[in-house]
């Protein structure tokens, strides 16, 4: 049976030729502790907390896709060195707490900049002291510097589990950001910049909402699957 006969069978049967997405691989370890991290906070109050995370984007990294008469001869032309922004920001159920983009490296008293710029007064805007901190495990998140400024100035922070980019809502945040960036087509890094602040403030409150209450149903996935991936 030849490749293309197999290729054929499959396709009627609704199977897709397709790359597997890269992930942090998870220990047995690392899904115990999303089990019982989950089984904890599955009940929480989630409207008091403000999610963080980190991310980049990069210029002319183009995924849009496009219908064509002629596939072959679509292109998109990447240059060899291609420019890149990194961002931390917040949310929470109340609204957007801060967007910071940057091009250096982070480091723990870097990272205390950014709070004390964006968090903090933000936070105490919308909550006053009644909030919370979420956070990933990074190490410059927990850097002295940062452990010190933390206890100082923030009510509370939540514990969270390591390697789970799929349990924070910011990360679901920040692919509709980056789509819609991407259709913007940037033609260099002033312009990747501006759109990436321009989308952020477009930000929907309802769909802040939406990302926040699907907490809870995150926690009942994590324990569903036993501390595997989950689909968010």
């Amino acid at each position: 049976m030849s490749v293309w006969t197999v290729r054929r069978q499959l396709e009627r049967l609704g199977y897709t030729s397709t790359l597997p997405r890269g992930t942090p691989m998870l220990t047995q370890q690392h899904k115990n502790a999303r089990v019982q991290w989950a089984i904890k906070h599955k009940n929480d109050d989630w409207s008091r907390t403000i999610f963080t995370d980190e991310t980049c984007y990069q210029l002319f990294r183009n995924t849009i896709r496009r219908w064509s008469l002629n596939p072959s001869a679509e292109v998109k032309r990447i240059p060899k060195n291609r420019q890149k922004i990194m961002v931390w920001g917040g949310i929470s159920i109340k609204g957007l707490i801060g967007c910071h983009s940057f091009r250096n490296i982070m480091d723990g008293p870097y990272f205390v900049r950014i709070l004390q710029d964006h968090l903090i007064p933000n936070a105490k805007n919308q909550f006053g002291r009644r909030w919370r901190l979420q956070m990933d495990n990074d190490p410059k998140h927990r850097s002295r510097v940062a452990q010190d400024f933390l206890s100082r100035e923030t009510p509370e922070v939540i514990d969270w589990p390591s390697n789970s980019l799929d349990v924070n809502p910011v990360e679901n945040l920040w692919a509709i950001i980056e789509r819609r960036i991407e259709k913007r087509k940037p033609g260099n890094i002033e312009e990747l910049n501006n759109f990436l602040h321009e989308e952020w403030n477009n930000i929907d409150i309802n769909l802040l909402s939406h990302l926040v209450n699907s907490m809870k149903t995150r926690c009942l996935a994590l324990i569903e699957s036993k501390g595997e991936r989950i689909n968010y």
